[in-house]
Parts: C-alpha cells; structure tokens; sequence
C-alpha cells in the first residue's frame, strides 16, 4: 500500500475531537508551571530588566538583593560555566554588558517565593550608560542599521518587463507587527535528578534546541540535558527560538543551587521581553501589459530584526518567495534586508515571513486595479498561476489548477457576483455606512527554508497486550498535531484508536529533531511515526502470514483484527498475533524515520525546489463600514482551503477558522505601539496589557462563518495524502482587509485607488475613507506609462 492510500476503516479521516479537549474544558490538563507544585525547595526566577533601550552597563551590585528575605542567589554571567548566549547565531548574550532593548534581562533573582524574587530584583543596583537608540523600522533605514545576510530573488530581467509595459506603477507600504500573546506564557522547570542530569520541563516548540542552548551556557554534553514538553498553551512560532534562553537560565539556578527552580513570565513581562511577528517596509514598481498581467515587479522589502538575529534571515527568504503569492509574474527582482533596532528581538510567527511577503502583492493589486479600469478580483484571477509555470527560485508550481478550481468554486459557494450587486445597491442606498466585498487567493510551500530541518523521528512500542505507546519529536501545541499522530499510528497498525497512547515530547526518547514549525509538524512526524510503525506491522506480517497459511503481502491489518486477504471471517485479534510474536521473540517496537524527499535550495542564488508542496485556498469577506467612525464589522466570511486528504477534519477545519481569525488580528485589529520619544521611556512597549493590546475575539468572528475543506484533493507523497494546514490559513484574512478597502473606496468616486494603513484598524480605515471622500489622495500610487511592445 503506498503512502497515501487510506484502507478501509482507518482512524485516519476521522472527524475526532482533540485528544485532550476534555482536559482543556476541565481544567486538568497539565501545563509545564503546573508540575512546579510537585517540587519542593523550589526556587523562583525573576529577572532585573534595562529601563534603558540602549545602554552600557557600568556595574552591578547584587548585595542588596540578597539582603532581601527569601532570596537565594543572584544569577549573573560570572556564573555562567560555559557560553554566554542564549541564541545559534552567537549575537545573543544571556547576561549583557550592553544591553539593547527596554526589558532586557541583566541577572536573574531566585528565591523561596515569586513576590521575594521580584523584590530582590528590585533591590539589584545597576549603574547604566545611555546609549543612541534605534526604536522605529525608519530610524533604522536612514542610519543604515542593518544586520545578517541581505538577499535577492531574481528571474528574467525586470529593466525588459518594464519597457514592455503598458503601464507602469511604485509605491511604498509599510506593515506592522504581532504579539502572539499564546494563552500560556513563557515558562521553564528545572531540576537535577540523582545521577546529575539536567531535567528541564519547558514550553518549547524546539525541545532539541532548547536542550543544545542549555548544554551549551551549562558547559555540558546534550546527553546530560535532557528537556521534555508536556503540552504548551499555544505556541505560533514564539515558542520556536525565545524559550531557550529562560531555559538555560532556569537549568543554570539549578545547577548552581541544587533545587528546582522555576521561570514563569507573567503576562507583561512575557510581552516587555519576547519577539514578535516582524513588521515590514516595502517599496515596489510593478508593470502590467494591456491585459492587465504583470510583465514585472521590482520590490525592495525591509524587516524590523529588532536587536539580535534570531530566526530574522529565514523569515526574510520565506518572504522573498511568496511576495508572488499566487501569481506569475514573468520577470522579479526582490531584495530583502534586516534592520536592527532596539526592540526585543522579532522572530517567528505563524506563516514566517510569508505573510508579510503576501500582503506586499496582495496591496499592491488592490491599489492599481482601478488604475487598470479593473475589478480586484478580476485583476487577480488574470494573473494566477497556470499548470508548467515555475515561481522565481525556479520551483515548479505542482497542481496550479487547484488555485482556479477554489477560486470558482468559492465564488460560486459564496454567492459572490450576486452579493456584488447587492452591495453597490446598499452602498448606493447609503450615505454613511458602506459595505465591502473581497476575494483573495493563497498559495504558500510547505516545507522549512532549511532543508536539514525537514527530517523527524519516533518511537514506537507494541506491548505484549496489544496496547501501543508513541513517542515522537513534534510538540503539542493545541494545534492537534497529538491527535493527528495517534489516528496515524491506529491506520498503520489497523488497531483502534483506544489502544493507542501518545507519550510527551522528550529528548531522550527521539533526539535531534526539529521544531514543530513551517506547518510540517503532521508531515515529518506522521512520515515518522508511520515509518516505524510500518516496520513492526512487516515483522508482525510475517508471523501472522505462517499462521494462516498466506503470503504476508496478503496480510490485512484493520480494526484489531489481522486476516487474509478477501477473507475477513478467517481473521484473529491483534493482540494474540502479538502475543503469538512476542513468544517467537519478534521485535515489538521500532524507530521510525522520515526526511522529505525531492528538496534542495541554493540559499546565496535564491534558486531551488524549498517545498514539498504548494497549499492553496482563498476567502470571500463582506464587511460593513461607518463613515463616521471607521469602525467596521465582518459580515460573513466564506473560506475554501485545501489540506488534501485530511488526517483530522475536524481538527483541519478548527485550524482554517482559527488562522483566519488570527490573520484577521493582525491585519485589522493588533497594534504594536513602543514610545518614540526622546524622553526616558524610549523604546517601551506601551502595549504591554490585553487593556492596550487589543485581540480577536468572539466579538470579531464573523456573524457568518461558513468554512469547507477542498474536496478530491489527494497529495500524493506526504502521509495518507494529507497536507499541512497550520499557517497558510492565517492569509485567507487578507480578503477581510480588502474589503475594509472596497468599502473605504465606496466613499468616494470610482477608479480612484484607496491606500489602506496595516493594521486597517478604525483610524486607519477612517483616514482611507476620509481620503477617498476627496478627487485625488495625495500619496496615490505614481502611474507612468510604459512602452508597449
């Protein structure tokens, strides 16, 4: 049976609710701060953050702290027995001499109780130097401050694109960032067992990185590190490179001190000190022909790094190969730079890059298509990609038809050329509140940037029972990756899902693995977790083939039952073919492997095949503004997404909803705000408080919400025909923003194009509608003809 193929039967396919949902409702799922009760002579970290965004630090008198009733020590890097850095690119010190951004943590107090820490902290006395500081993405441009490796992504020649243009547009976009603001915050457990081994609980996207960062500051081997995740209160990509530095700190206390010691960020310490999603600057010069489809675009993208390089350079490729999005365009140069600034350090969020890239196109396209006499959703369609076309890095797009087969078939599911005519009619009844409606494709490649992370391990055990345990390198997130694995694990074995248990993520238990990151959790794990099981279902084959007298490709598994092929009545449960193997001393358990095939990537030439495959969906929103206010709700959203042959649909469909909201967040409602000024709070973050940090909510859910998996939609080669589904839901929300924009527009005469801030929060959909009211907005895309050919 090939890889994608499901028998009959399987868990695989099943709409299964998340195998810990009960726990969640309940209360009794148990996250790493939990376990910290069951410790005794626990200490409590706390951390002496820089009031300052840049500065040298002149000294450091921790004696006053440890005056203080209750505390214990004070970290500090003479402590520090082997590297002083938290981070893989070695620009990141776990106790700075400079420090480089407001929050950053000096030393950490541990004592008998979190409220004796932070009074310790506060009692540490620092003397610091001010430093020139960086605070704004532009600040940074104009000083020229820029950081890692700048990159660029060229085919064809875009100076022969635009003089065959027939026309010719430039402008410039800028685009905020994300907090991802995961219900569970930043937090480490640490303790030694009897034999000296570090054991550290964390809530880590990358156990394997945690436990290399913290071997690495302890000055030890990785085998005597060992981290385990039990669950995390979500994670979307803050989880990936940010936890290992308040790992090492808290496995450094205990090594020093002997006890356990606990790290726990509360909420405004979590925000003040962590990275976000990386806002983006944009110029682009784009070229159509008469048709309107690009002949050229030439786009230079700037992202805001903040003080060190943490995953910076990855999410900058990532958005250098989906500033296309959906797209061929012919001839592209895109250029992409890392600025430093003294902000906590941006790193990974859910899309990684990719959406960023997207929206680029995504604006430009919606500023020029009534420069183009053209309908948005026309332009867009114009310019999809078609089967036997390739991406700028040289990747052919496999299954482009898929993007018109959405597009169609959601337009048709939405009702959307009607529900068109509706709103001009509403708009046109009006004057005060005006209705929008958007449609917007997504295509997004699944695989990491860095092809050495696309690999992933399992362990597996058959017990004498029949009862089968798992263990694998993917963590849990609430994304239902657990749930995925154990349908996975029952389909490869033909048992029932009740007698498949998961084991928590572990370092000892599959070693080397990847973060649970780039939407390949269900792909490398469930390749892993099918491969091993793979292997004990073909010794158990062999037994079962003496037994009934077949060959053992004529072996079925299904339902805990083992029987010939064709012949369900001649069958046996499971578990006495186990018992059978067992006697016959069969090996009961496997490790299982998984490296995706067919990739490669030239990352200094931008050239290669990154992604195993491309997902694709789209969306149609409809929302409803006020003229008076800016203030806007989502009527209804209609959402197409392609996962292939889902593994969980229920889980599948819950991720679509819910990145779908999260990208409605960031695109519409979440404003990073940090002071600017010269005064002694620069560089703060202002929104450090879900009071000033405004979220996603019920609230904003759409009144309707219709969303549907794509159907017949096989991917061969990836486990039981699945596809990922964790990030590119997040951009179908971009329809939501460009009907925020249609809406705007409907404020003013036609043909004009309606520039749109991002966040598109009520202001900023206020000043885009109050500039539409106007004949011509000042800050229009510029429109030069070209040279037509």
């Amino acid at each position: 049976m090939s890889g994608h193929e499901i028998p009959p039967g399987a868990a695989v396919g099943q709409a299964l609710a998340h195998e810990s949902a009960a726990l969640h409702v309940t209360g009794q799922a148990l996250y790493t701060d939990d376990l910290s009760v069951r410790m005794t002579g626990l200490l409590h970290a706390w951390p002496v953050g820089s009031p300052h965004a840049h500065a040298r630090v002149l000294s450091l008198d921790v004696s006053p702290a440890l005056s203080v009733p209750g505390v214990a020590r004070v970290l500090t890097r003479a402590d520090v027995p082997g590297v002083n850095d938290a981070g893989v690119k070695g620009d990141e010190p776990l106790f700075p001499d400079e420090v480089m951004f407001v929050g950053h943590a000096v030393c950490w107090v541990l004592a008998d109780s979190e409220d004796a820490a932070r009074q310790g902290a506060a009692a540490v006395q620092v003397t610091y130097e001010p430093l020139p500081s960086l605070i704004t993405l532009s600040e940074a441009m104009d000083a020229g401050s820029f950081q890692g490796a700048q990159s660029t992504l060229r085919r064809g020649d875009v100076t022969v694109g635009f003089a065959g243009a027939a026309h010719v547009f430039e402008g410039e976009f800028e685009l905020g960032g994300q907090e991802h603001f995961y219900l569970e915050t930043h937090a480490s457990l640490a303790h030694l067992d009897e034999s000296g081994q570090v054991f550290i609980q964390c809530s880590t996207q990358h156990p394997s990185e945690t436990q290399d960062i913290a071997a690495h500051v302890l000055g030890l081997d990785a085998h005597a590190v060992t981290v385990q995740c039990l669950r995390m209160g979500g994670g979307f990509g803050g989880k990936e490179m940010q936890p290992h530095g308040f790992a090492a700190v808290a496995a450094l206390g205990a090594v020093l001190t002997g006890r356990p010691v606990r790290l726990r960020l509360n909420r405004t310490l979590d925000l003040t000190m962590t990275g976000k999603r990386h806002p983006f600057h944009a110029t682009w010069k784009a070229g159509f022909d008469a048709d309107g489809r690009f002949t050229a675009l030439q786009v230079q993208l700037t992202s805001d790094g903040g003080w060190s390089l943490d995953l910076s350079e990855p999410v900058m490729a990532r958005a250098l190969c989906h500033v296309d999005n959906a797209y061929f365009i012919p001839h592209v140069e895109a250029r992409g730079r890392i600025a430093r600034t003294n902000k906590t350090s941006q790193t990974a969020f859910r899309g990684f890059g990719g959406p960023q890239g997207m929206l680029v196109v995504e604006d430009l396209l919606g500023r020029v298509a009534p420069l183009l006499g053209l309908d948005p959703h026309e332009l867009r369609q114009r310019n999809f990609y078609r089967p036997g076309e390739c991406t700028p890095y040289g990747q052919p797009v496999r299954h482009a038809e898929r993007l018109e087969t959405i597009w169609t078939e959601l337009l048709a599911s939405s009702d959307f050329h009607a529900r068109r005519e509706q709103v001009a009619a509403f708009n046109a009844a009006n004057d005060h509140v005006k209705r929008g409606l958007a449609v917007t494709p997504v295509k997004f490649g699944i695989s990491f940037n860095f092809t050495a992370y696309n690999q992933a391990g399992a362990l597996v055990h058959v017990y004498k029972d029949g009862s089968v345990l798992v263990n694998h390198g993917g963590t849990e997130m609430g994304q239902g990756l657990h749930t995925k694995m154990l349908q996975v694990a029952a389909t490869a074995l033909g048992v029932p899902l009740a007698s498949v248990r998961l084991a928590p993520t572990r370092t000892d238990k599959v070693p080397n693995t990847s973060a649970t990151a780039a939407s390949s959790g269900a792909d490398l794990n469930g390749g892993a977790v099918k491969d091993a099981c793979d292997q004990i279902r073909a010794r158990l084959a062999e037994v079962a083939a003496g037994r009934l007298a077949v060959h053992p490709d004529d072996v079925r598994f299904e339902d805990g039952r083992v029987f010939p092929l064709g012949h369900p009545g001649r069958g046996f449960p499971f578990r006495e073919l186990v018992h059978d193997a067992y006697h016959r001393r069969t090996q009961l358990w496997a490790a299982g492997f998984y490296r995706t095939p067919g990739l490669h990537w030239d990352r200094e030439a931008m050239q290669g095949e990154p992604f195993k495959y491309f997902s694709y969906g789209a969306s149609v929103t409809e929302v409803e503004l006020d003229g008076f206010t800016g203030a806007y709700r989502v009527l209804r959203a209609d959402l197409l997404h392609d996962v292939g042959d889902s593994l969980s649909p229920l889980i599948d469909l819950g991720q679509v909803e819910g990145g779908y909201l999260q990208g409605l967040g960031w695109l519409t409602l979440e404003e990073l705000k940090w002071d600017e000024s010269t005064g002694a709070g620069r560089g703060r973050l202002l929104t450090q408080a879900a009071s000033t940090y405004k979220l996603p909510s019920l609230s904003e859910l759409p009144a309707d919400f219709r969303t549907s998996l794509l159907q017949q939609a096989t991917e061969t080669g990836v486990v039981y025909g699945s596809k990922a589904v964790g990030e590119p839901p997040l951009m179908l929300a971009i329809s939501a923003r460009e009907a925020i924009r249609a809406a705007c527009a409907a404020f003013g005469p036609p043909g004009t194009p309606t520039l749109l801030a991002s966040p598109a929060t009520p202001e900023a959909a206020f000043w885009a509608l109050h500039a539409a009211r106007t004949p011509s907005p000042p800050d229009a895309p510029r429109a030069t003809e070209g040279v037509p050919k």
